[in-house]
């Protein structure tokens, strides 16, 4: 395995990383067969242009940024550069310029390659939201951690994991990126999940903006329902409706107690969920403006 040295510009070739990991300024040519996928891999599309692009690239100017990998028992896991190495692979190099740090756990694997990704802007929508499902999921990371590791608000992880909510067929278009996140967080607001397709087919149909997709989502949740005949005290039926409803909504339980007047339950499981709350209640103030 050669080594080459780097010299004091090495910011300028490898991705910022979290204070504690210990960079040795050495870039390590190793066999491309020696090296594992990542299971961690954010990154789950593979453009095929883009990929194309980056073969003819790596055959006129080489590889300019080295992949990132960990020392395992059988050879090397990669971290980060995940088309780099397939592209390497296609063209049939035997070889690939690495920079081989130490990582002592798979969480710490998964921070580097989300933040490697989200340095680069690589991920789409969707990649970003089951990255952070599987820190907080898998690894039972808070989403305060999770955006002090990648330098975001709490509310932008908690927000980004609430598009995984969305109807296959528009998280599709997000992957695809044919809809934008901007888009997609306003119709996750409507409830009803039909409505959310039909109002999915209104922007790609009309191609509306950002701003307008707002406004027409503003003017669903404020249009008047509907109502049937004032009673002095609501059936249980009509209580059961509207808890279902809520609890839609919010995501939690929901509890109704009272007659003409009365008092709303909403629970919430822990200090984040209780954070996925307030950020809702913001969401809808913030559209009702």
């Amino acid at each position: 395995m050669t080594v080459k040295r780097l010299g004091k510009g090495i910011g300028a070739i490898i991705p910022e990383f979290p204070q504690g990991i210990d960079l040795t300024n050495q870039i390590a040519e190793i066999e491309i067969d020696k090296v594992r996928a990542n299971p961690h891999q954010p990154r789950k599309e593979f453009n095929r242009q883009t990929m194309d692009e980056l073969k003819q690239s790596i055959q006129e100017n080489g590889i300019i940024q080295p992949i990132t990998v960990r020392q395992v028992e059988d050879g090397f896991e990669l971290i980060a550069g995940e088309r780099r190495l397939r592209a390497c692979a296609e063209l049939g190099r035997p070889s690939i310029p690495a920079y081989v740090i130490p990582v002592s756990s798979d969480v710490e694997m998964m921070e580097l390659a989300l933040i490697e990704n989200l340095q680069r802007e690589n991920l789409n929508p969707v990649e970003e939201a089951e990255a952070y499902q599987m820190l907080s999921e898998t690894f039972s990371l808070s989403h305060e951690y999770i955006a002090r590791k990648v330098g975001k608000e709490r509310s932008t992880i908690t927000n980004s994991l609430r598009l995984l909510t969305l109807p296959d067929e528009i998280l599709r278009d997000l992957k695809e990126q044919k809809l934008s996140a901007g888009h997609a967080r306003p119709v996750i607001i409507i409830t009803n999940k039909e409505q959310q397709l039909n109002l999915w087919r209104k922007i790609k149909r009309d191609e509306l903006s950002v701003r307008a997709t707002e406004a027409l989502v503003k003017n669903i949740i404020s249009s008047p329902e509907k109502k049937s005949a004032p009673q002095k005290q609501p059936s249980v039926k009509i209580y059961k409706t509207v808890e279902d409803r809520l609890m839609h909504i919010t995501g939690s339980r929901v509890k109704i107690k009272g007659g003409e007047k009365g008092v709303i339950e909403i629970e919430f499981y822990s200090k984040e969920d209780l954070g996925r709350l307030v950020d809702l209640f913001q969401i809808i103030e913030d559209h009702a403006q």
